[in-house]
């Protein structure tokens, strides 16, 4: 897989593909191999089975590596269309003494539960919409077309923890509270019953004390808002879930009926970062699905005329700042770290050109082989990361026109082009190099340590397929990279864990679940040393495991 290139599409070749079917080429890439095999259903484990290990697991790691995604993609005779529609599959590798036992389960969802039941799709999730039910009459069928659709809590995305509990989470507003040790649902959580909100990311930011911050839409008849959510650290009551949540702010967005989708968000020491993205959501469509048979993932737009807002809202009096921070259209799933320094905040984030690549990862695409899979992955651009510089301390003496960024060694630049609106370019957080690996996503950091502090490595997976199929650690001090790479093995997110003895930021190791599509039954669990990036260890798994999407470490004595 050497030899993808990355060029313009500007050949004769590229013009009559353009014409044929209006499709851009990021890539020219040839043979890719089908990784049919990581998007198929398998059966849980819920029974702890032992891990064979390879090399040495290092005796101080202990607690359980838990992983989310989806594990099941038909029911009954209905396959579902797009890769987070899947039921939630959720794994645990329980980790001590240098051993490893693996186990998992599907998530007791009430998508999953009626799911199973009728044996058809019930629900409806992000790619694929529920028809009526064959056994209503005809008039029934016709009614059931004009229903809202009721939101789907298959929380396939992440493991996240709230006041020091582990949830389950996806972007609708039902979470699942959970046993780490059984993976077992202990109840469902509903944002709404707490604050006025349709959901919230599956990507919250945690401080020291236990306070989260999260971000959740409201719709009302004045338009779509983004709202900035705060939930306390700490409990009255031991069964105690989202109570004391409150909205710091609201934003209006920019379209009434068109909002911005976002994954994440990214904070510093001081402010909550939301960056509105010309990626939008029609409401409109996506309410009147249901009726004109249309999924959610078909009310997703690209609008690349439109600019990139930076929103900064102080975290202490909830105050949006009045300066509005422009950048030409970019998408961005992932944020890697963001930190307050010198009167500038910066913000790194994994991002590219091009905000189409979600309605592009259907299922159908993903187990497709040969020149059909070449022409998937040529037509998606690739992530890179990247850095802005927002200056925090703009006034009515502020210059326009120039620069405004006077930090060292920095590229990135911010103009002040009207009285509050500042128009930013980003730095490449990259040598020539990572083009190689196709880019750089899923990011990772040392987050207990430095996230909203400054810092100086990260880890991703690079994308020279539709997944991930390198691990990559980015050194910012020079932009040097290390990868681990082997043919034929495709690693998930890397999760970094520290040393109980650490004394520099990447004293700790990596971990990630490396699924091996064209060898049955030989996924394993790699434990990388995070400085050296070298291999110390694997605890291979005698069962299939698909390929996922978020993960954490929950540390046990």
């Amino acid at each position: 897989m050497s030899n993808i290139k990355h060029r313009k599409s500007n050949s004769p070749a590229d013009k009559k593909s353009k014409a044929k079917k209006n499709i851009r080429h990021f890539t020219d890439v040839h043979g890719l191999p089908c990784i049919e095999k990581m998007v198929i259903s398998v059966e849980e484990t819920p029974e702890p089975i032992s891990c064979f290990i390879t090399g040495t697991i290092p005796d101080w790691i202990k607690g359980n590596f838990l992983r989310n995604g989806p594990g099941k993609f038909e029911i009954g005779n209905q396959r579902f269309n797009h890769w987070f529609d899947g039921m939630a599959l959720l794994h645990q590798f329980k980790i001590a003494n240098g051993q490893v036992t693996y186990k998992s389960r599907f998530l007791s969802s009430d998508s999953y539960q009626s799911n199973q039941e009728c044996n058809r799709i019930v629900v409806s999730e992000f790619g694929t919409v529920t028809m009526p039910d064959p056994c209503k009459n005809f008039f029934q069928r016709f009614l059931s077309r004009f229903e809202l659709p009721k939101p789907s809590d298959n929380a396939n995305v992440s493991f996240v923890t709230y006041k020091g509990d582990y949830y389950v989470s996806t972007e609708t507003n039902i979470m699942h509270k959970l046993d780490p040790e059984t993976l077992q649902s202990t109840g469902k959580v509903d944002w709404s019953k707490f604050i006025a909100v349709n959901g919230a990311t599956a990507h919250p930011h945690t401080e020291s004390d236990g306070t989260t911050y999260n971000m959740g839409n409201s719709y009302t008849p004045k338009g779509a808002f983004y709202n900035i959510i705060r939930v306390p650290g700490g409990k009255q009551a031991e069964e105690e879930t989202l109570e004391g949540a409150s909205v710091l702010c609201s934003i209006r967005s920019s379209e009434k009926t068109k909002s911005s989708y976002y994954h994440s968000f990214a904070m510093s020491e001081n402010y909550v970062v939301f960056i509105e993205q010309p990626v939008k959501m029609d409401l409109l469509k996506i309410v009147t699905g249901k009726l004109t048979g249309k999924s959610i993932s078909d009310g997703f737009s690209w609008e690349p005329k439109s600019n990139t807002i930076f929103h900064l809202i102080h975290k202490e009096t909830g105050k949006v700042s009045p300066i509005k921070y422009l950048a030409k259209a970019l998408s961005t799933f992932h944020q890697i770290n963001a930190f307050e320094e010198g009167g500038f905040l910066i913000v790194d984030m994994c991002a590219s050109d091009d905000g189409r690549a979600i309605t592009n990862y259907q299922i159908q695409n993903l187990r497709k082989s040969g020149e059909a899979l070449d022409e998937v992955y040529n037509t998606l651009c690739r992530v890179f990361p990247r850095r802005f510089v927002l200056p925090l301390n703009i006034d009515s003496q502020t210059p326009f026109n120039q620069n405004l960024i006077h930090l060292p060694n920095v590229t990135a630049t911010c103009i002040r082009i009207s009285t509050n609106k500042v128009f930013c370019t980003h730095e490449d957080l990259h040598g020539e190099e990572l083009h190689d690996y196709g880019g750089l996503e899923f990011p990772q950091i040392n987050y207990s340590m430095y996230n909203t502090r400054p810092y100086r490595y990260f880890y991703g997976c690079g994308f020279r397929h539709l997944v991930g199929d390198t691990l990559i650690k980015m050194d910012l001090h020079g932009k040097s990279m290390k990868v681990w790479e082997h043919a034929g093995l495709y690693p998930s997110e890397p999760v970094f864990v520290p040393s109980p003895d650490a004394t520099e930021e990447d004293d700790g190791v990596i971990l990630s679940v490396v699924i091996t599509p064209n060898k049955d039954k030989s996924t394993f669990l790699l434990i990388l040393d995070a400085k050296s990036f070298e291999e110390l260890g694997r605890a291979s798994v005698s069962v299939n495991i698909p390929y996922g999407f978020h993960g954490a470490f929950n540390a046990t004595t």
